[in-house]
């Protein structure tokens, strides 16, 4: 299965650690403990293949997760629909392009490390913005440190045209993932399901019909 390059680092780290303990000590009870834990770093970093949907206006989910709330909020622009997904560590953590369309603002902002589950940490937390412009309408995603998660990687930068699934980053460990939406979307989610990165469908823009949501795909990325 492909993986992200850090899994790789990690995991070469801790077997190196392992080969320092056995050689020192030649305990395997005690060398295993590197070594187990290299298998799941090597295992988190996964980044399996995943079929986009293809249809005009559709919007994928930008992580794996849990869906934890959909709610309409007030926000500086106007009044939002906001998706929001839960990763445990257990799920990929590799994130990527709800819509296709131009980057036209990335914003990083250093923050606190609260649960990713506790409302404030949307607000509180370490966490990187990313706005798309599809022409028609704007949707953004928020990519939320959570308790255990201190590292937020995005890859795009303001200017970049994007495609829908395409992959943009990760965050390591536990977090959580935002997803604003025009208020009017056709929402394809609830709170207590399960969806995935890149293929799961979580709304439809205005403008668009309920035949956009097609279970074809325009291949894997």
């Amino acid at each position: 299965m492909p993986m992200v390059r850090d899994g790789f680092y990690y995991g070469a780290a801790l077997l190196s650690v392992a080969v320092i303990v056995y050689l020192g000590t030649h305990w395997v009870s005690l060398t295993l403990i590197p070594v187990l834990l290299a298998a799941f770093f090597l295992w988190f970093f996964r980044d399996p293949e995943r079929r986009i949907p293809s249809g005009d206006g559709l919007i994928v989910s930008p992580a794996d997760g849990k869906v934890e709330g959909a709610e309409w909020i007030e926000t500086t622009s106007g009044s939002r629909f906001r998706v929001s997904i839960f990763l445990s560590v257990f799920d990929v953590h590799v994130n990527r392009v709800p819509i296709s369309g131009k980057v036209t603002r990335v914003e990083y902002r250093e923050g606190e490390f609260l649960n990713a589950m506790n409302p404030e940490s949307a607000v509180m937390n370490e966490q990187a913005m990313i706005v798309i412009d599809d022409g028609q309408s704007i949707v953004s995603f928020k990519q939320i440190a959570g308790l255990l998660a201190r590292r937020i990687v995005c890859d795009l930068k303001t200017g970049d045209l994007v495609l829908r699934g395409q992959r943009m980053g990760l965050i390591k460990f536990g977090s959580r993932v935002d997803v604003l939406m025009p208020a009017d979307v056709e929402l394809r989610v609830k709170p207590g399901d399960r969806v995935k990165g890149g293929s799961s469908i979580l709304g439809i823009l205005p403008g668009y019909g309920e035949n956009t949501a097609k279970n074809s795909s325009h291949g894997r990325n």
